[in-house]
């Protein structure tokens, strides 16, 4: 692991570098998937297919409160994004009348 930016000149300033470079990887990695099941269940959502939406919702969901329980996310950030996609699929759900 390349340690970026500024020379870090002692044990414990390369250490912490190191560590963040790690947990920055790592927490990319959570993002990214929380990210692509997001798009995944609004994409079904416009397909019309109920099974479909319901279980990338429920995939979604998940992810997005693993990504909390890891520290990716705030608790109050993951409940407002999954708030706000149950809303856009209980609107997609609802008979257009």
């Amino acid at each position: 692991m390349a340690v970026k930016g500024k020379v870090k000149r002692n044990k414990s300033a390369m250490k912490k570098a190191r560590q963040s470079e790690a947990r920055n990887v790592r927490n990319r990695h959570e993002i990214s998937t929380m990210k692509t099941a997001i798009k995944a269940a609004d994409a079904s959502m416009t397909t019309g297919d109920a099974a479909q939406s319901q279980e990338k919702l429920r995939l979604a969901i998940k992810t997005i409160d693993q990504a909390a329980s890891k520290g990716v996310l705030h608790r109050n950030t993951a409940s407002r994004r999954i708030s706000r996609l149950t809303k856009r699929f209980n609107k997609a759900a609802a008979p257009s009348a």
